[in-house]
């Protein structure tokens, strides 16, 4: 009896020594971002257990920072932050030329199965910076019972996007309602051949494309057949589309589990947005998995290793078995994503292809605000589409210039 208890008594011993080795032998990598719907922080959950289990060695710290970036600036300032981490592409360019990432872009596995345009958007000085861990784009979103009681297809063009507003627009219900803001606009300016940047990196914006582009979204308001989310009484565009107030809108893939879940008895669909003049474009809102800085940053094997893993081919794979949220950013994992949802959302995941970055250099946050405060003084009336371009033009050049 004394022999069992002894040998007993040996082996948890050894199970304790092992576990301690185990622990002692594991790199913690810390995994930072902003909390997001219930399903999505599910999802990110699932894929660090994942990662944890193919990876025993490595324990992954995963936090939900509710005030993100006040979170990472005091991080950053401190040199004291997360060893994996979101990066908005708003914020790619700031962070990247603060010297607080490391471009990891030369170990990211398989990299010309993500779309080429999320690649230019976290490519900054010639260098890819990180993986973008998934996507989101603009896209028509109609209303079917209205359109088919006009009679109607969803437009495919300007002209036709222009006729539609028009013909959907009686009563208390509006053809369109969008925000009146850049982000929403800029397709537009793409659309019609323009841009805020020329080739050469001067500011572009100042030119006869631009203008049109203005006065093509300036017109659906002025002339009546749009209305502001404001106006219609709803926080944003998505509710007063729901509701029953505007017959389109232009939304990303967001909007698709909030219209299942908050008017389920709205009938829609999703086209791909009108193609302009110079062709098809629409915007890409993403963010990637960036990497701290080896200055400032003790396992950055690990931290590399896990963002790879995140966003590499199993990681989109997970990405796209996920709930209604963001759209895998490999294109490998598109028709996947597509299966679980339907291919009625298709339009979203085509947008990959031409889509543009919503992204800006460092100091254009008074840009964006000049251009937004512009068009809502054009929509008034108060501004004419050559004034809302010159006066965003100058404040571009002003940017760029303190930029430098």
């Amino acid at each position: 009896m004394r022999n069992v208890r002894f040998v007993l008594l040996v082996v948890a011993v050894l199970a304790l020594v092992s576990v301690s080795l185990v622990s002692a032998q594991q790199t913690t990598v810390r995994l930072a971002g902003w909390s997001s719907s219930d399903a999505e922080n599910a999802a990110l959950e699932a894929m660090v257990a994942a990662f944890e289990e193919a990876n025993p060695d490595i324990n992954v710290e995963l936090t939900f920072a509710p005030e993100y970036e006040t979170f990472m600036q005091t991080g950053f300032a401190s040199g004291d932050y997360p060893e994996v981490f979101y990066v908005d592409s708003f914020r790619l360019q700031d962070w990247a030329s603060a010297g607080v990432l490391e471009p990891y872009g030369d170990q990211i596995t398989e990299p010309d199965d993500i779309y080429v345009s999320l690649r230019d958007i976290f490519t900054y000085e010639e260098q890819l910076y990180c993986a973008p861990k998934d996507f989101s784009t603009l896209a028509l979103v109609y209303n079917t019972d209205l359109f088919e009681a006009a009679g109607l297809n969803a437009p495919t063009n300007w002209e036709e996007f222009v006729a539609a507003a028009e013909a959907l627009t009686s009563g208390d219900v509006v053809g369109l309602t969008t925000g009146i803001e850049l982000p929403r606009f800029l397709p537009l300016l793409y659309q019609n051949g323009g841009a805020i940047f020329a080739e050469d990196g001067t500011i572009g914006l100042n030119s006869e494309e631009a203008v049109g582009a203005v006065d093509a979204f300036l017109s659906f308001y002025t002339n009546g057949f749009a209305k502001s989310p404001a106006d219609l009484g709803a926080g944003w565009a998505g509710e007063a589309f729901g509701q029953g107030k505007a017959a389109m809108t232009i939304e990303g893939n967001w909007i698709i589990q909030y219209l299942f879940d908050q008017f389920p008895d709205t009938n829609w669909a999703v086209a791909e947005l009108p193609v302009g003049p110079a062709g098809p474009a629409t915007m890409a809102f993403t963010v990637c998995y960036g990497v701290a800085a080896a200055a400032n940053n003790a396992n950055l094997e690990a931290s590399i290793k896990l963002a790879d893993f995140l966003t590499g081919p199993e990681g989109a794979q997970m990405v796209a078995a996920g709930g209604f949220g963001p759209m895998p950013a490999r294109a490998s994992a598109a028709e996947a994503w597509l299966t679980a949802r339907g291919e009625e959302f298709a339009p979203f995941v085509a947008g990959g292809e031409y889509s543009r970055p919503w992204s800006f250099p460092p100091g254009f946050g008074s840009f964006i605000d000049a251009f937004n405060n512009g068009l809502n003084e054009g929509v008034k009336g108060n501004l004419t589409a050559a004034e809302v371009v010159e006066q965003a033009a100058e404040a571009a050049q002003e940017a760029l210039e303190e930029s430098m």
